[in-house]
């Protein structure tokens, strides 16, 4: 059964809530749905300070999620060296990066015909 939009929104405000609580810099939401040949409706980009952040947003968002929504991510990679974790929850990409590698790869640049939301921080 595919997932209604309402549910794509649910998820994302979670996915949001578990980046802030672990102080996750430079939050942003691509949309991707308006755009051809997307694997996803939606990227969430954040980044870390550290290898050490960015585990511990990536542990924030999959407490979060499987607390409030009991849901897994269907696959996660990056975890080892925690410079770009991948969390795929099939409709929405999380991407978690340390700030210098978020910079090489661009992802931003590479889908800039998304729609984007910058999320405010007050941290």
């Amino acid at each position: 059964m595919p997932k209604k939009e309402n549910d794509n929104d649910i998820l994302v405000a979670h996915i949001i809530k578990g980046i802030e609580e672990v102080k996750g810099q430079n939050i942003e939401i691509l949309d991707l749905r308006e755009l051809e040949n997307t694997v996803c409706d939606y990227f969430i980009i954040c980044d870390g300070t550290s290898n050490t952040q960015v585990n511990a947003i990536v542990n924030s968002i999959q407490k979060t999620v499987s607390k409030s929504l009991q849901e897994k991510a269907w696959h996660i990679e990056g975890t080892e060296n925690a410079e770009w974790v991948l969390m795929d929850y099939v409709h929405i990409v999380v991407h978690v990066f340390q700030k210098h590698i978020r910079e090489f790869y661009d992802i931003e640049g590479l889908w800039g015909d998304a729609k984007t939301v910058k999320i405010e921080t007050t941290y």
